[in-house]
């Protein structure tokens, strides 16, 4: 049975990815970082199986991640923990540096403080936004990178760390250049989650408008349930490589919007220009979707367009397999679930207080 760690495995691909190991066989470690606030949702169903485990650790610390790896001893590692929303990386640079760039480093050396440098195959999540102000279009494995946050910035370190321990030391390790993957698990602050969850609580009366950045802004996004397995597929190879994971599609938040709010039942106009844009229901003439200024980031990227042709070429991977519009439509359909599971809550609540204070029940 081959043992893998997934840093992040509370997050979206880490939760995706220890499902998909868990169905091939593995066992599966997952490391956690301890918080007052516990965030398992998305693994929930995954603790108690005989071969799922979780391990606490954080990739600011040298000490623990070794401690992890020396005891386990695992075939292959997948560091998914990043923080990963660009704005906060505006916030909180330098926190973004040392689990971003610094982390990666961390478990390089883990490896090789435990002897398996040449047993143990690391797979890095490496990101679109390397390229920032994109200098071709679409990108691929060979486009110079422009980042232009700090997250984009040491996510770069990482990048290059795992290209010079692969070269000075032999190790198995790849970089997936990861363009926008997206699910029915994506964080909420995230604008793709933000917008089919306010489309669905709109259509369920339960929020009256969306505030968005730049509408016109363009994205590569795919499926992450579909991504994780190309993460596992450069895994398998017999020399490791960097890949560009991507579908080869461009869209704008714009088209993601419309298509959100339609599947939820809204058909969606938009008139303007800039801030002064506005997504208007075609049915009734409401505004329902606004731009404020305060989603616009200090540096936006807006043309990320990914060449997926070598992870197709070389590892047979599918870029297709989940369209568009099938990524919204799930999307969309989870989130109008969500609502309507909150808003029956809501109202078991609001009869419960009102029998309370009748004296119905005690």
């Amino acid at each position: 049975m081959k043992k893998a760690v997934i840093t992040g495995v509370t997050g979206q691909d880490g939760s995706f990815l220890a499902e998909f190991l868990l169905e091939k066989g593995y066992e599966v470690h997952g490391i956690i970082r301890r918080a007052s606030t516990d965030y398992r949702e998305r693994i929930a169903h995954l603790e108690g199986r005989p071969h799922f485990h979780l391990h606490y650790g954080d990739l600011a610390d040298s000490i623990g991640i070794t401690q992890v790896v020396f005891s386990v001893k695992p075939d292959e590692i997948y560091n998914l923990a990043a923080q990963s929303h660009v704005q906060v990386s505006f916030d909180s640079p330098e926190y973004t540096a040392n689990v971003d760039a610094t982390g990666v480093l961390r478990i390089l050396e883990a490896v090789r403080a435990c002897g398996l440098e040449k047993i143990c195959r690391i797979y890095q999540a490496s990101t679109s936004e390397l390229y920032g102000r994109v200098e071709a279009v679409p990108q691929d494995e060979n486009t110079p990178f422009h980042p232009y946050s700090p997250y984009a910035v040491a996510k770069q370190y990482g990048y290059w760390i795992v290209r010079e321990y692969r070269d000075a030391y032999n190790m198995f390790c790849c970089n997936g250049i990861l363009f926008n993957h997206e699910s029915e698990r994506r964080g909420e602050t995230f604008v793709t989650r933000k917008i089919t969850l306010a489309a669905a609580r709109i259509k369920q009366g339960k929020q009256d408008k969306l505030y968005l950045g730049n509408l016109g802004s363009l994205r590569d996004w795919g499926y992450a349930k579909d991504y994780v397995e190309c993460m596992w597929l450069m895994l398998q190879q017999d020399t490791p490589d960097d890949y560009v994971i991507a579908t080869g599609e461009q869209h704008s938040v714009r088209e993601f919007c419309q298509l959100a709010f339609h599947e939820a039942g809204i058909e969606l106009e938009f008139k303007g220009e800039g801030l002064h844009e506005q997504g208007i229901d075609k049915a009734t003439g409401k505004v329902l979707v606004e731009v404020s200024p305060d989603f616009y980031r200090p540096t936006d990227v807006v043309n990320l367009w990914g060449n997926p042709a070598k992870a197709k070429r070389q590892l047979g991977w599918n870029p297709s397999k989940t369209s568009f519009k099938e990524l919204v439509k799930i999307m969309v359909q989870a989130d109008m679930a969500k609502v309507a599971v909150e808003r029956a809550g809501e109202k078991v609540r609001v009869n419960l207080e009102e029998y309370l204070e009748k004296g119905i029940v005690k």
